[in-house]
């Protein structure tokens, strides 16, 4: 997770939990022109339309104060759908045993992406099984992981 990452995981975290909604992760994607802020939020019964509509009014209203992102950008809250996406720890551990694709900032034992089966989480590393072969990943290569949808 990138400083940008963390420090609006801290900034939101509070407000979130005090609203009731668990903070999945943040995303900041700098576009030229527009870049995108993507909240992902949960409940345990479901993310709804309202919700979003309400966490947006919230966090935007502590962007605004706070202001820890220069120039333009678009808010979007977002549940974390059924691709979900992995963002800490605790996350890798609560899904083990599913099937998850993972991409990576930079080559890794000669792979960029792997996908398997999520095996948990230790000492800093993403346990993964892919065909009968298992890598402890380190997280901090880690660009992105998602759930994929047994559908």
């Amino acid at each position: 997770m990138d400083r940008l990452a963390r420090q609006l995981n801290e900034l939101f975290r509070p407000v979130l939990d005090s609203m009731g909604y668990e903070l999945v992760g943040v995303e900041y994607k700098p576009g030229q022109g527009e870049s995108l802020l993507r909240v992902y939020i949960d409940t345990e019964q479901g993310v709804t339309l309202e919700d979003c509509e309400r966490v947006s009014h919230q966090l935007s209203g502590l962007l605004d104060v706070e202001d820890p992102i220069r120039g333009q950008y678009r808010l979007e809250i977002s549940s974390p759908g059924l691709d979900r996406p992995l963002f800490i720890p605790e996350h890798f551990q609560r899904f083990a045993g599913h099937p998850v694709r993972v991409r990576l900032t930079e080559l890794w034992e000669g792979r960029r992406k792997l996908r398997g089966e999520l095996l948990g989480f230790s000492d800093g590393r993403i346990l993964l099984l892919e065909d009968d072969v298992e890598y402890a990943v380190p997280l901090e290569l880690v660009d992105r992981a998602n759930l994929i949808p047994d559908i």
